[in-house]
């Protein structure tokens, strides 16, 4: 049995946005660094599909899309100009309006709307 790469993730991530596609980065608490959280759409008329638009090539290896099972990332610290930052990337969505929670069933902690073409940037909300 092969282990992750503890160190995946931690660099800078791909992003394939155009059209109705869009991309999520959320700054997160350094306390939070690790856990995982998933998205749900939660304006598209199926929820039982996932969310995020799917392609044929590689993924930023803390993305995690498993069948019908709804995208979720690890809070990880990536380097920026401002130094090492914990943060979420969620590379590709569909554009429309998601919610945001700790992995397996948290409360839902955060809301964003995605737009085609753009990178939408959050704060997780201090103190959840």
């Amino acid at each position: 049995m092969t282990s992750e790469n503890p160190h995946a993730g931690q660099g800078s991530v791909l992003l394939d946005i155009g059209d109705d596609i869009g991309a999520l980065v959320v700054t997160m608490p350094a306390d939070l660094e690790g856990i995982e959280v998933e998205i749900n759409r939660v304006d598209a008329t199926d929820h039982r599909q996932p969310p995020g638009h799917q392609h044929d090539h590689h993924h930023d290896a803390d993305h995690h899309d498993h069948g019908s099972h709804r995208p979720h990332v690890a809070v990880v610290a990536r380097p920026a100009a401002a130094g090492v930052i914990p943060s979420l990337v969620f590379p590709e969505l569909t554009e429309g309006r998601y919610e945001l929670y700790r992995r397996p069933s948290g409360p839902v902690e955060l809301m964003v709307t995605i737009r085609g073409g753009q990178v939408t940037e959050a704060s997780w909300p201090v103190g959840h």
